[in-house]
């Protein structure tokens, strides 16, 4: 009989799920709206995940959930915090020490991770939407552009606007008083990218390998292209960044 291990990341925006097959391998996965029912959104994703991955419910040997809302999933599933299985999925690509860079969308995590995969410290940023997505989502918004052109745009500025705050209300004055002084949208996106960035930078230092993670990168891999240039030094991303937690948490259910 076939088996195959399932991880559920319910986001406050997003529901992520990824099945894996006996050999660790991603065969199967979903993202979609969390809303405002996380059972119903993190079944629907499962059902579709199992569906791309050709198997069916009785051939999932393992199931967790992880997340802001990985309670809503209980008891069909066991938990594990996102801390852990954002380190363990990133650990599973890339085995060497790092400090990853999870940009969320509605908080960021910097979690640093040693040699050996154990998780040494970690900082959540939780009281203010500053450097998230919905940050960057409040910010298209007063730009009146579709947020999936935000890296397009940020990657076309020729002189990058820097903004002088962080917070998304008194960004959001300063954004249009740029666009008044007859500032380009590009270079006030680049702006905004940088702002994300020195936010991240203000929560913790970024000592070993930068591993950005996240929907928010899925999206916008130029913010990891800025962050290698600001830092000097390589930055990595999973192949997936948006399915990291969801992986991580399916790699816990093949410990069952």
């Amino acid at each position: 009989m076939r088996l195959f291990y399932g991880g559920i990341d319910v986001g406050a925006s997003r529901t992520k799920v990824a099945i894996l097959d006996g050999q660790k391998g991603l065969v199967g996965h979903h993202v979609g709206k969390s809303g405002t029912d996380f059972a119903a959104a993190a079944a629907l994703g499962l059902e579709r995940a199992l569906s791309m991955a050709g198997a069916s419910r009785t051939e999932l040997a393992g199931l967790v959930a992880t997340g802001y809302g990985r309670g809503n999933i209980a008891p069909e599933a066991d938990c594990k915090t996102e801390i852990s299985c954002h380190a363990r999925g990133c650990y599973q690509e890339f085995a060497r020490a790092m400090t990853i860079i999870d940009i969320g969308g509605q908080d960021n995590k910097i979690i640093k991770v040693n040699q050996q995969g154990r998780r040494t410290a970690f900082r959540m940023n939780r009281k203010c939407a500053a450097g998230t997505g919905a940050f960057l989502e409040e910010m298209a918004l007063r730009l009146d552009i579709p947020l999936e052109e935000l890296d397009f745009l940020a990657r076309s500025s020729e002189q990058l606007v820097e903004l002088g705050s962080y917070c998304t209300v008194f960004s959001a004055t300063e954004v249009l008083e740029k666009i008044r002084q007859g500032r380009g949208v590009p270079d006030i996106v680049k702006g905004l990218f940088l702002s994300v960035i020195k936010r991240i930078r203000e929560m913790d230092t970024l000592e070993e390998t930068p591993v950005m993670t996240g929907g928010v990168v899925a999206h916008n891999p130029y913010l990891a292209t800025m962050m290698a240039e600001l830092l000097g030094r390589e930055v990595l991303c999973p192949r997936h960044p948006q399915l990291t937690g969801a992986i991580g948490a399916a790699l816990y259910a093949t410990d069952q």
